[in-house]
């Protein structure tokens, strides 16, 4: 339990999360408790010169990054957050048209961390906006200027998001380090993630760098990672991360850490177990995942097929397959 005041979550009547970009589309998926997943009677279509008539719908489409439209009811009221904007320019936005969202109902936009495949989306995010003053919310790490160095491969700079940009664009950039409310108090931005479980520990040796002044040093933890975190009233927590650098494990004890909230309800997101480099602890996650007993488990992005594999194994009742388009929908007791 924390050793200082739980920072206390307001309570919401319900929540929907829907996803709107990840690795993974499956249109022939059933509903599944709270996944309510994407019809194939959509209302647009997309032209297509070789089918009778001349068009087809227009189905959300896949791509390797996360991006997922938060809305928060309570009170009566209903906020709509955009947590992270997909690898592709227009991708997230593109998806938001399929689903019929409209953008300009969005009221604030939380950028995980710098990874590319989790901010270019913003360059349509922002044409679908338009000007306006959205308040953007990241970590001071942000900014960083990082590589990647693996093994027998040249190493390779990730672009970084530019801060000119998303002045230029309207955009209020919030930085903090600390967990800081969202919605009066309905959503929380975890802040940086204390690292406790003891097997977490980033990337090994220099497979990940960052730029310190005149040279590169490794960068194993990627220190901006950031969650949200909501309460859904009578239910628990939910926890949405967006590649899970920080240790999905990690993670969501520092949800239940600093909220002072045993009770889990779900975790969703990217668990960053993915390729050789990962692999070895999915088992440790899998099990304190299994230990911490979430109700649904929607791994996504780049929580990589085995993990995957092994969730849906030993959590069947919990796992839930996820597909762009899904809206999770959460409702209080």
């Amino acid at each position: 339990m924390p050793d200082h005041p739980a920072i206390r979550l307001q309570p919401v009547d319900s929540l929907d999360i829907t996803i709107l970009a990840d690795n993974n589309i499956d249109v022939l998926l059933p509903d599944q408790g709270p996944a309510k997943r994407v019809s194939l009677n959509l209302s647009q279509r997309a032209k297509a010169r070789f089918v009778e008539g001349g068009s087809v719908i227009d189905v959300p489409v896949a791509q390797h990054g996360f991006s997922a439209l938060v809305t928060v009811t309570t009170g009566g009221r209903t906020h709509r957050t955009l947590f992270d904007t997909g690898l592709v320019p227009t991708g997230a936005s593109e998806n938001m048209r399929r689903l019929d969202i409209d953008a300009r109902d969005i009221g604030a936009i939380v950028l995980s961390h710098n990874h590319f495949d989790h901010t270019v989306g913003m360059d349509g995010i922002a044409q679908a906006l338009g000007m306006r003053n959205l308040p953007v919310i990241i970590h001071p790490e942000f900014w960083t200027r990082r590589r990647v160095n693996f093994p027998g491969r040249a190493p390779l700079e990730l672009p970084v998001t530019s801060k000119n940009a998303l002045r230029e664009s309207g955009f209020e950039i919030i930085e903090d380090r600390q967990p800081s409310f969202l919605l009066g108090g309905a959503l929380l931005v975890t802040g940086e993630v204390a690292r406790t479980s003891g097997f977490e520990k980033g990337f090994p040796g220099k497979a990940h760098e960052a730029w310190r002044g005149d040279h590169w040093e490794p960068d194993p933890l990627v220190l901006d990672d950031q969650a949200l975190i909501a309460h859904v009233n009578g239910r628990g927590l939910v926890v949405l991360t967006g590649c899970g650098h920080a240790g999905i494990v990690n993670i969501v004890r520092h949800a239940m850490q600093i909220t002072g909230e045993s009770g889990v309800y779900a975790v969703m997101g990217g668990f960053h177990l993915s390729g050789g480099i990962f692999e070895a602890i999915i088992q440790p996650t899998v099990a304190a995942l299994r230990e911490i007993a979430p109700k649904v488990i929607v791994p996504a992005h780049c929580t990589g097929w085995k993990a995957m594999q092994q969730l849906a194994t030993v959590m069947p009742e919990a796992f839930i397959m996820n597909s762009v388009g899904t809206r999770f929908e959460f409702r209080g007791a």
